[in-house]
């Protein structure tokens, strides 16, 4: 085939040079090409969406089975994995520019961030090369232990279900949809093994097989789109009479904390909160961590009049704020988290609280410290402007607000992860995702954040209420797609009014979750692995007497 006979004459030409020379040649170009896998595979992602960049993935399967060694195979996977989420993840160096006392810190976030994660891939790769499969059926094994690692990726310590393979394709089109039916890494499998498939195109073998591999790669795709499809054109929005607004203040965290910014901040939110619409909401959402104030001083306070008299009786306001608890055991004398509070106006003179939902996953080195002694003693601290580290709530759970069906709450990070609402029994009704995405400024970060928690909405059947200080809030219908296109991007102040929509029946994930994914790896990995298991069955016993 043609990219046999080209590949071999550029072979050839490289074989002609001077040993030395031929040597550093052959590395320069591995390098070269793993990087181009991991830049391709990141710039498929949203908001880039350069889908040819999906070629990454059979470009690395060939990189790791041409390697010479396992070690080899190793640092293909590692180089392309550290390309991959540096350019999905440089965004977090942002953070650290927020308080110029920490900026120095920047740098290592950028690098040291994708360098660990990158292990991951490095691993998956190493593993491949070791086992050596043979056959086409090799594609298969090649997703299942690249999915592997992925899913590992998101569990292991507290995981980083960052950008997985299968939120490549944007949330709310027909191939996000198969998502309802496996999760999004039983989509990761699907786009990595249909890809991966295109891999025998360029190597040994018969041709009839290799072109069968690379048409059922694209069978697989094709399968999935026209599922999303006939999904989606089956769609039946409807709403309840729940009307919810999102209040979107456009508070930037670099200003944020400063004493003369505080009064400001609580007047743009009681003027947004009680802005007359159409229609008076039920229900009012604020976004993480909404005011510079824990929610003790907040209460404590006149503002919290202030608060209660922009709402209207029977309405009801989710506001993050972190929040004490007396402890004297825990360090400073207290306990800290990131919460979100249920506040009712029952036309009384100030705010009953109805709930408050405590913020179960944290993110590392934002809210807590690993080895925090060890941190600690070089240098490092926590983002968070409390006293001490945040402390992780109790396993999420739905909360029973007033005026409102019941709701499951994620707070900013556990957007990411798929399985935390409950999909059949003790379902809740809608979820709702407050967010400071502040953090990360004028970057892909929030826009990627965005994809990746409209993912929830189609695994579940739920609609979502995304509230963010500076964007991007919107209301997500349980399609994963924006309702009316309404939404407030980076930069811009206002709010939303949006009737809740209602959910759609139980999903096939939201009913069984990772397990027909963990089922469909085993057989991957049993079918790639299969020539070989055949082999070493058919192998003569020699025995020596």
């Amino acid at each position: 085939m043609f990219p046999d006979a080209a590949l071999d004459r550029f072979a050839a030409r490289i074989r002609a040079l001077p040993e030395r020379r031929r040597a550093l040649t052959w590395r320069l170009i591995r390098i070269g090409l793993a990087l181009m896998a991991g830049a391709g595979t990141a710039l498929a992602h949203p908001p880039f969406g350069v889908l040819i960049g999906l070629l990454g993935y059979p470009l690395l399967m060939i990189l790791a089975e041409r390697s010479d060694t396992v070690r080899g195979a190793f640092w293909m996977g590692w180089l392309a994995g550290f390309t991959y989420f540096f350019i999905g993840c440089w965004w977090v160096a942002e953070a650290f520019f927020v308080n110029p006392e920490q900026a120095w810190m920047a740098p290592f976030a950028a690098s040291l961030l994708p360098a660990g994660i990158g292990l991951f891939w490095g691993t998956a790769c190493a593993l491949y090369r070791r086992l050596a499969p043979v056959g086409v059926v090799r594609v298969l094994l090649f997703a299942a232990l690249f999915c592997a690692a992925e899913w590992l990726r998101g569990h292991v310590l507290t995981g980083f279900p960052w950008n997985p393979a299968g939120a490549t394709w944007r949330a709310g089109g027909g191939m996000s949809q198969f998502a309802s039916v496996v999760g999004v890494y039983g989509l990761s499998l699907v786009t990595l093994a249909a890809t991966a498939a295109l891999a025998p195109l360029v190597g040994p073998g018969a041709a009839r097989s290799r072109l069968i591999s690379a048409g059922l790669g694209v069978l697989a795709l094709v399968s999935a789109g026209v599922f999303g499809a006939v999904r989606l054109a089956q769609a039946d929005l409807q709403f309840t009479d729940t009307l919810v607004r999102l209040v979107q203040a456009d508070v930037k965290q670099e200003t944020k904390w400063s004493p003369e910014a505080y009064r400001s901040i609580v007047d743009r939110y009681v003027a947004l909160t009680g802005q007359p619409g159409a229609r008076v909401p039920d229900v009012v959402v604020w976004p993480e961590g909404a005011l510079p104030a824990s929610a003790n001083e907040v209460f404590a306070s006149t503002d919290a009049m202030a608060i209660a008299g922009a709402l209207r009786p029977g309405q009801t306001l989710l506001m993050g704020l972190a929040r004490g608890e007396a402890d004297l055991t825990a360090p400073g004398g207290g306990r800290y988290y990131n919460s979100l509070f249920a506040l009712a106006d029952e036309g009384g003179p100030g705010l009953r609280i109805a709930a408050v939902y405590d913020k179960h996953r944290l993110v590392p080195f934002g809210e807590y410290l690993p080895l925090g002694s060890v941190m600690t003693a070089i240098g490092l601290r926590s983002l968070v402007h409390m006293p001490s580290d945040f402390t992780a709530g109790p396993t999420p759970a739905p909360i029973q607000i007033p005026g409102a069906p019941p709701v499951q709450v994620l707070i900013c990070y556990e957007s990411l992860y798929p399985g935390f609402t409950p999909g059949a029994a003790g379902r809740p009704d809608w979820i709702v995702n407050a967010s400071n995405d502040a953090w990360f400024g004028a970057t892909s970060g929030p826009r990627q954040h965005l994809n990746l928690a409209s993912y929830r909405a189609i695994e579940t059947g739920l609609p979502i209420a995304r509230a963010t200080p500076t964007g991007i809030s919107a209301m997500i219908d349980p399609w994963g797609r924006i309702v009316d296109g309404q939404r407030l991007d980076p930069g811009v102040m206002g709010v939303i009014d949006a009737p809740l929509p209602r959910p759609t029946g139980v999903t096939p994930y939201g009913r069984l979750g990772d397990w027909p994914f963990l089922a469909a790896l085993l057989a991957a990995g049993l079918a790639g692995l299969w020539p070989l298991i055949l082999r070493t069955r058919l192998r003569p016993n020699r025995s020596v007497i």
